[in-house]
């Protein structure tokens, strides 16, 4: 018993539809034959204007609901203007599935159209890349594509289909292969070693979660580990959304983004347990020093695992990992809070002294006559529901919300140690179709607000509902206050340009505001927010001073004072 497919396509499509795939996003090139086999099966296509935003609009989606996402491109150029959204992907571990056309086997080294070494150009990029050669070959490579985009680990693979391929009937003659069955574990158990060895006499601990454990703490078992520990607890920016952040052990964003009472913590601890993080350089460089002491690691994909530290690497799941060593150090009361209570009291005391430090920030932020960053973060917060999520950049002002407790609480979306221009303003757009029913909000500076402003608009009849909260400060304030920093004339080297925020694509599912009073801000916040449950897109412009920049990027000293 066997089955019969038109083309390539229509296998294909059928493959992602029995293993779950309801959404795809896209730009595909002249076969449009993929779309006809989409709409056979009622299988959503999001249409892109950019192929590099259809990558991260997917990135978004894997990164927001854990499942794979689709991109689907055509050949040439728009594989390799994806490349950037396939990179972000790869740091970020996001399980995407690129469906790319390819030149005919037959016309191969002939000067096709549009003929390229198209693997060549994406396999550092991806876990896998395959050019389907054979017609029988289409099915197991798909199913080969989804395994090893689901990892572990989880990343995006690349799957072209030649012309002459995609276009000719497929017959599967046999069952259709499936994706293999996850091993469930019998124990918790951990083997004594160095690493629980580490965790055991550590009486100043730091527990650091990174973006690998997005989806594995739904229980909160992390948040658990650092209470039995008595640990402070940082996440990295990518780690964010991965701990409840209302824990009052959670401390902020680890390393360039630490408010200064957090590296003080830093400073003073005697071990770091990393969980499923890279630990990049923003992480382990900016403000204070990483300290010298042990740091246990633990990765499931030994690429993430760093021989720059000392201390034990523990190759394994995180999640695996951690409730193994909760369970051995139950009843040991050499670990755990009442064994390092002078470590407590200064974790509370960090924590206040950040909350005060807001305290004044707003302060000194109302007695000015412009809106400012903190003021507009607070705006965010006190008007968002329960079930939200922040979408980041990481420009210079927009970096205010990675620096605790100067953010929106909620979920997180943030870009890798990549950060891509733009990634956060289109990934938006896949978290909202992921989160249907929470409130999405883009926070992001006018750069990448441009970047992205064709596919916002093209896409907001498709996604039901994004708030764009736009920092204008003309252009890219990062390269701006370098260029300050070295003394360079701002006449020739001009990365910005004060004025009027960018034009915004107008429609009936766009509503566009300017915002400059902060007497108004909240009023302007809320009917926005409303705006976007009613299912369409609202833009707010906030012009934004140059000097208005978060404290620990001053205080790191990367910016001139």
């Amino acid at each position: 018993m066997g089955e019969r497919y038109a083309d390539a396509w229509s296998a294909i499509v059928d493959v992602l539809v029995a293993n779950e795939v309801d959404t795809c996003f896209g730009l595909p090139g002249d076969d449009l034959e993929l779309l006809r086999a989409l709409d056979a099966v009622g299988l959503f296509l999001v249409p892109c204007r950019d192929q590099r935003n259809a990558m991260y609009m997917a990135t978004g989606y894997a990164m927001q609901s854990g499942r794979l996402a689709v991109c689907a491109l055509g050949k040439g150029p728009a594989v390799t203007h994806a490349a950037t959204g396939l990179l972000e992907a790869r740091e970020s571990g996001a399980p995407v599935l690129v469906l790319a056309a390819g030149v005919a086997e037959r016309r191969r080294g002939s000067g096709g159209f549009q003929e390229f070494d198209q693997i060549s150009v994406v396999t550092p990029l991806v876990q896998w890349a395959h050019r389907v050669g054979h017609p029988d070959r289409v099915v197991p490579a798909t199913v080969t594509a989804l395994t090893r985009a689901l990892g572990p680990p989880a990343g995006p693979v690349y799957l072209e289909i030649p012309d002459d391929v995609r276009a000719t009937e497929i017959v599967v003659a046999r069952p259709r292969p499936t994706r293999p069955e996850p091993l469930a574990l019998d124990s918790l158990s951990v083997t004594p070693g160095p690493a629980l060895a580490a965790i055991r006499t550590s009486s100043r601990p730091l527990v650091l979660v990174g973006g690998g454990m997005r989806h594995h703490n739904d229980d909160g078992m992390v948040e658990r580990f650092a209470e039995h520990l008595g640990a402070a607890l940082f996440t990295t920016a990518s780690g964010r959304g991965a701990v409840d952040e209302r824990n009052p052990l959670f401390c902020g964003v680890a390393g360039l983004y630490a408010a200064a009472p957090a590296r003080e913590l830093w400073s003073s601890c005697d071990l770091v347990v990393s969980l499923a993080g890279r630990l990049e350089e923003t992480v382990a460089e900016g403000g204070t020093p990483w300290p010298p002491v042990p740091v246990v690691q633990v990765n499931v994909d030994p690429g993430g695992l760093s021989a720059e530290f000392p201390g034990p690497r523990v190759l394994g799941d995180a999640r695996h990992a951690v409730l193994g060593w909760s369970r051995a150090l139950e009843g040991d009361p050499k670990s755990g809070p009442a064994a390092a209570k002078g470590w407590a009291d200064e974790i509370a005391a960090a924590r206040k002294a950040m909350s005060l430090e807001v305290e004044e920030e707003l302060a000194r932020a109302a007695a000015l006559p412009e809106i400012r960053i903190a003021e507009l973060l607070a705006a965010l917060d006190a008007t968002g529901g329960e079930r939200r999520i922040l979408v980041q950049e990481n420009g210079l002002q927009d970096m205010w919300s990675y620096c605790f407790p100067f953010h929106a609480g909620g979920g997180s979306i943030a870009p890798s140690e990549q950060t891509p221009l733009g990634f956060g303003a289109a990934a938006a757009i896949g978290v909202k179709l992921a989160a249907p029913y929470h409130e999405v909000t883009a926070f992001v500076g006018d750069g990448a607000f441009v970047a992205a402003r064709a596919d916002i608009a093209a896409a907001a009849p498709a996604h039901g509902g994004v708030l764009y909260v736009v920092l204008c400060n003309g252009g890219y304030g990062w390269l701006d206050t370098q260029r300050a920093r070295l003394g360079l004339d701002a006449g020739r080297h001009s990365f910005v340009r004060l004025g009027q925020p960018p034009p915004v694509v107008d429609g009936p599912d766009i509503r566009c505001r300017v915002l400059r009073d902060k007497c108004t801000l909240t009023e302007e916040v809320l009917a926005a927010r409303r705006f976007c449950a009613q299912g369409g897109t609202a833009v707010l412009m906030v012009p934004v001073a140059p000097d208005d920049i978060a404290p620990p990027i001053r205080d790191a000293e990367v910016v001139p004072q």
